[in-house]
């Protein structure tokens, strides 16, 4: 066989790939035109609820922030609304409707939706379903006090019909630079957003411009009544992943030169995370897995091995906080190496953007 990798240069064997996916990616977008056309004409019935639906979702694979964005919405309207958090469960073990409760476990749930309910276990309901619409009649069954469900990345789940619909664009991965998978990112075509009450623009830089902003809004072309934020990820200080007395990391700010993290990582884009890291100046060693990976037990040796095998003053562990719901209720972590590992918890903060307020413009798209 030939090795085309030894003949052609870069941009070569990226028109080849691209010539081979192209017709792939015809053939998903002609799959997906005739399903929206489906639901636009009402061949494929939409279902409304009595109670408001509010969707978070995004038009590309790969991480665009919903959690912490479902997160931020529970934390600032969780005491005035009775909230019910719906997901699909993304790669958990099991399968229908599955009531979240504290004997329930991060495989019975999905690693998002079990971070969501621990961090607010008492303060809302959560429940994952394939099916969104059985999922809400269910939920609304068990709890009849239920007066605002959040559907967690449910834009292209089109049979039920949310009074509010959610879009999250990532500021580095913008859809209209972006193709339909295969060839791209695109689960559908990037004007598609239209369908969109709201966007927001995530993981925004904390330094970004003003003409950054006007462009992000041309290049979007949204309709003039739908509304656009632009948010950004704040990082917290680390958090021991299993709970130990007297952390010796508490802030990374005081990692010095001959310290070493190695940053550890199973996201959709660990990029935002590593560059964090990078920030501090200390020795960094990365390892970074797929997207909501399961941890085995030769991961953990191999793991391991890296730790042991480089050289630092100090030497710590850092992940992030979906990581950590995995790691913390994984029965392969090694005991003795508990007290090295710690994770990094994110919020979300909003720009000052147009002086309107992300929170009280949705509570009134809720109420209309």
């Amino acid at each position: 066989m030939i090795d085309l990798s030894n003949i052609l240069n870069k941009n070569q064997r990226k028109a080849i790939v691209n010539g081979i996916l192209t017709p792939f990616s015809w053939l998903y977008g002609a799959g997906v035109w005739v399903r929206n056309t489906a639901f636009n004409i009402g061949l494929l019935k939409q279902e409304s609820f009595d109670v408001p639906v509010v969707s978070v979702g995004n038009i590309t694979v790969g991480g665009t922030g919903k959690t912490p964005h479902v997160e931020y919405i529970v934390e600032h309207l969780c005491r005035k609304y009775n909230i019910a958090v719906l997901s699909r469960g993304y790669k958990r073990a099991t399968h229908g409707f599955i009531l979240a409760s504290d004997n329930i476990s991060v495989t019975d749930l999905g690693d998002e939706p079990y971070q969501i309910f621990h961090k607010f276990n008492g303060l809302i309901t959560l429940a994952v379903c394939e099916s969104r619409r059985k999922g809400i009649k269910e939920l609304l069954r068990i709890n009849p006090d239920i007066n605002l469900i959040l559907l967690d990345d449910a834009f292209q789940h089109r049979y039920v019909k949310p009074k509010v619909n959610i879009v999250l664009v990532d500021f580095g991965r913008p859809p209209f630079n972006d193709k339909l998978m295969p060839l791209g990112n695109l689960r559908e075509p990037a004007d598609h957003i239209l369908r969109a009450d709201v966007v927001v623009v995530t993981k925004c830089p904390n330094d970004i411009k003003p003409v950054q902003i006007r462009m992000m809004k041309e290049n979007l072309e949204l309709f003039p009544a739908t509304q656009l934020f632009f948010s950004n990820i704040k990082y917290a200080q680390p958090v021991p992943v299993f709970p130990i007395r007297d952390p010796e990391l508490t802030t990374l700010n005081w990692l010095e030169q001959d310290d070493l993290i190695l940053g550890l990582t199973g996201i959709a884009n660990h990029r935002p995370f590593h560059r964090y890291l990078k920030q501090f100046g200390t020795r960094l060693k990365l390892i970074h897995y797929d997207d909501h990976h399961n941890y085995t037990r030769d991961d953990f040796r191999y793991i391991f091995k890296v730790f042991d095998s480089l050289e630092g003053r100090r030497k710590f562990i850092v992940t992030t906080e979906k990581d950590a719901v995995r790691i913390l209720n994984n029965p392969y972590f090694p005991p003795e190496m508990r007290k090295y590992i710690y994770y990094v918890p994110i919020r979300v903060g909003f720009l000052n953007y147009e002086d309107r307020e992300f929170i009280p413009e949705l509570e009134k798209k809720i109420m209309e």
